[in-house]
């Protein structure tokens, strides 16, 4: 398990692509990259940190390929101005569990619990690992919400969390003690497009030319659980995808629901086409 790392700093919104170029220029970073990159040193920690979790550089500083496609000047979304690329990272982060609050909150906390508070998820933490240090969880759950929360009341205009316009997390009230209620949900399912579906389906190394319906909804990295899909929407997905794109199909008979490649089908060419139509 991961936690902190961050520096209690969320991902802002331009700076993945601020880290991107900086380390695309061959700089690393060092006690003076805040001069460079604008920002406190503090910050700098931070934003080291989320280029990580996001993918962008591995432990080297060797940048992700499909990165480039996205952050290079000429990029499909260098800005993040189609909220389709928000749903691309919110599946990077949940899929690399390079800060594990995410795939616990996704992926597993609110399958047991629609409606859960920050004690909640410090409690099941640690009932998983004794060891995380309470103080911690709680300071990884603030920044959680800092990311997720839209109008969080930590944050103005200018420090917006990267991944706020998804809406995927709101506060639905409070317990009998006071204590804040928060609840996981998706409004927009319907409207993450097939192509980002499929992407993230094919870039999941687990998968072969057959995939279960089961494992597409449950897994921890599945689409169902990290885009928090029901039932019938991702259903309704993968027959659009099967229609829609060659050598894709689903098969629903007796009773067997999985999606199935007849055909080598490429993920980047995929994003490819989906950014350049």
């Amino acid at each position: 398990m991961n936690f902190s790392g961050h520096d209690t700093f969320h991902c802002r919104l331009f700076w993945l692509k601020k880290g991107y170029d900086y380390v695309s220029n061959e700089q690393k970073f060092k006690d003076d990259s805040g001069v460079d990159l604008g920002v406190g040193r503090n910050m700098v920690n931070s934003i080291r940190f989320w280029l990580k979790s996001f993918g962008v550089i591995d432990d080297a500083y060797k940048v992700n390929g499909f990165y480039r496609h996205i952050f290079d000047d000429e990029g499909f979304d260098p800005y993040l101005e189609n909220e389709a690329t928000l749903w691309l990272l919110h599946y990077k982060l949940n899929e690399l569990n390079h800060s594990t609050i995410y795939r616990i909150l996704f992926g597993e906390l609110r399958m047991q619990r629609p409606e859960f508070t920050r004690k909640n998820f410090v409690d099941y933490t640690r009932s998983l690992d004794p060891k995380q240090n309470k103080k911690t969880l709680e300071k990884d759950f603030s920044v959680f919400l800092r990311m997720y929360l839209e109008n969080h009341k930590d944050l103005n205009d200018g420090y917006s969390g990267l991944l706020t316009e998804l809406n995927l997390v709101r506060e639905i009230g409070k317990t009998h003690s006071g204590e804040q209620l928060y609840r996981i949900e998706n409004p927009s399912q319907e409207e993450i497009p097939d192509e980002i579906i499929l992407y993230c389906i094919l870039s999941n190394e687990d998968y072969g030319k057959s995939i279960s319906f089961n494992s597409l909804y449950n897994n921890q990295n599945g689409v169902g659980k990290i885009f928090c899909l029901d039932k019938d929407i991702l259903e309704t997905k993968l027959i659009e995808i099967s229609e829609k794109f060659k050598g894709v199909t689903y098969n629903s008979e007796a009773g067997v629901k999985e999606l199935q490649f007849k055909s080598d089908v490429n993920a980047m060419d995929i994003i490819k086409n989906f950014y350049n139509a």
